[in-house]
């Protein structure tokens, strides 16, 4: 099941990126976002039940958890000065593997703190706060520069 959720993930980055090109960035960045706050406050309450509906939860947050990452790369690309964007791609994937990095480590904390039902509600915040800064990129001028247009 591991294979298939990291599968998933793979899945998840090429469509939204497809999907990014034709209806914006910060659309699909932030409907992914909301899917995967969505799974982190769902999946642990699926623990003694199902494994078939624990799997699909898996499976769903597999395909949205990785499926933002490329927007956030493709929009600094595409909002940085030229002579910068190798710069700020490289501090965005750094902050980006720190990110993944301390969730990594803070999770099996929680879970002996809390129990592993409660522990993934605070993989939930992430996506919060990037779907506010990806809602709050959209409202700005220079959102037109993504996507060809599409915000």
């Amino acid at each position: 099941m591991t294979f298939w959720v990291i599968a998933a993930g793979g899945l998840g980055a090429v469509v939204a990126g497809f999907l990014a090109d034709r209806f914006g960035r910060t659309t699909i960045a932030s409907a992914s976002m909301i899917i995967s706050g969505l799974c982190a406050l769902t999946i642990g309450m699926l623990f003694d039940a199902s494994p078939v509906m624990l799997s699909v939860v898996a499976l769903v947050w597999g395909f949205s958890v990785v499926a933002d990452s490329a927007q956030f790369s493709a929009s600094v690309a595409e909002l940085s000065d030229p002579e910068r964007v190798g710069t700020m791609m490289t501090a965005q994937t750094s902050v980006g593997f720190l990110l993944t990095l301390i969730s990594v480590h803070l999770v099996p904390w929680m879970a002996e703190e809390w129990g592993w039902r409660n522990a993934f509600y605070v993989l939930a915040i992430g996506p919060a706060f990037g779907t506010y800064a990806m809602l709050r990129l959209r409202q700005m001028p220079d959102a037109l520069k993504l996507a060809g247009g599409r915000r």
